[in-house]
């Protein structure tokens, strides 16, 4: 088998996935790098605490904590002008630095304290590197964003002390999952002045801490011929990147083309910079201010744009075929996954369905259905958020994935890629 079953721009798309991955440990980092990568493509950055300067044929990004909105205007847009939007999340399921976070284990061992973020898969993370990634605000004000590293693991316990470990594993959130980082004198175990040495501050003046743990090990592709991409956080950086690399190629004509990547979706989204929080909403607003629009434009507007609301979704498993439905079954490589639920935890109604199936048409892109087996209910994502929150049609969509949750996932190279080119078909809408 050859890596020609791959094509090469699927390839060229998965490294940079990759790339992105990397420079973002946290969802802070994610929001940063997005900025990043938004002003080397022309965008003007915006801060929320001045005046805008806003004008149609302009292209601009904006950051609210750990979340991140990029837009461009048409040069005809005007107060009426509709938005195209595309949402992610920037967070992922993992652990927590807590306060007071040094301790000193049995054993002399340098341990920390963590809180479960989200819902983690518990036993991926034993035995890995790991390392702290967020930002710290000083007494005055000011933050920072730090990495530390390969720092610390979970380690698991060995078979010799608990025979019957393969016949079910099962671990304690509190004791069971506090890492590791060093050995010695527990005077010199300070890990705050350990991140404030990566900001050049002293443990004394760091006022407040945002600091989660990441999975080190770099993302690669694997499989006979290279088709299949293990990484960590591809929920749900996976679709913040596809999305992020379609706002940036996309140039619009008749829409407000609109990329947002929230953080904490994974715990529920209620949050200042979350999707049930108002930034989004804000940025629209704002646009639609700069643009001229009365409440009643502003509504015409709202009432003809669309949100299409990308996550990851589940492949059909090999090793538990049923635990899906027995007749929708999406496949990896199999292209991105229009996401349908009864009980609207997914937002997909028929008009948002047939606007996702044309893109995908349009971008010449497979496209496949997800739903739950009826007894295992599933999980939501942002889009019934924003859509309730804003009375935008939404869509739900993303890529089938394996391992969602874990530390470390599992995609086809060519999904990520096939995602990005239905999403730069929705923004050209």
């Amino acid at each position: 088998m050859t890596s020609d079953r791959v094509p090469a721009d699927a390839r060229a798309h998965i490294e940079d996935l990759a790339a992105f991955v990397m420079a973002s440990p946290s969802s802070f980092h994610a929001a940063a790098e997005i900025a990043r990568r938004a002003e080397s493509a022309g965008c003007t950055r915006l801060i929320e605490t001045e005046a805008w300067s806003i004008a149609p044929g302009g292209r601009y990004v904006v950051v609210r904590d750990g979340s991140a909105v990029v837009f461009s205007l048409p040069d005809s847009a005007d107060g009426t002008t509709a938005f195209t939007i595309v949402g992610a999340h920037t967070d992922s399921p993992g652990f927590k630095l807590k306060p007071k976070p040094t301790t000193l284990g049995p054993g002399e061992w340098w341990q920390l304290g963590v809180e479960v973020y989200g819902g983690p898969l518990l036993n991926s993370w034993l035995d890995r590197e790991l390392e702290l990634a967020g930002r710290l605000v000083t007494l005055a004000g000011e933050e920072h964003i730090v990495r530390t590293g390969p720092l610390m693991r979970i380690p698991q316990l060995a078979i010799h002390l608990d025979r019957g470990v393969n016949d079910g594993l099962a671990l304690d959130k509190q004791r069971h999952t506090q890492p590791v980082w060093g050995l010695g004198d527990p005077f010199d175990a300070d890990i705050l002045q350990l991140l404030g040495d990566q900001a050049g501050i002293r443990a004394a003046d760091i006022g407040g801490y945002d600091i989660v743990v990441a999975d080190t090990q770099e993302p690669r592709t694997l499989g006979a011929a290279g088709e299949l991409f293990a990484s960590g956080r591809l929920d749900n950086l996976l679709s913040t990147h596809a999305g992020l690399v379609a706002q940036l190629e996309v140039e619009p004509e008749r829409s407000i083309a609109v990329f947002a990547s929230f953080d904490h979706e994974e715990i529920g989204s209620g949050s200042r910079s979350g999707a049930a929080g108002p930034f989004l909403e804000d940025v629209l607003l704002r646009i639609s201010s700069a643009l001229g629009a009365d409440a009643g434009q502003r509504a015409q507007a709202f009432a003809a744009s669309l949100h299409i609301s990308s996550d990851v979704g589940h492949a059909i498993h090999p090793n538990y075929p049923e635990r899906h439905d027995p007749v929708n079954k999406p496949v990896a490589g199999g292209g991105p996954i229009l996401k349908i639920n009864a009980s609207q935890k997914y937002a997909t109604d028929a008009h948002g369905a047939a606007a996702w199936n044309a893109a995908c048409e349009s971008a010449g892109v497979p496209t496949q259905e997800f739903v739950s087996n009826n007894a295992m209910p599933c999980g939501s994502t942002i889009g019934p958020i924003t859509a309730t929150r804003l009375g935008i049609r939404t869509v739900d969509v993303g890529v089938p994935i394996l391992s969602m949750h874990s530390a470390r996932e599992l995609t086809a190279v060519v999904d990520p890629w096939y995602l990005s080119r239905a999403m730069r078909a929705v923004l050209d809408r």
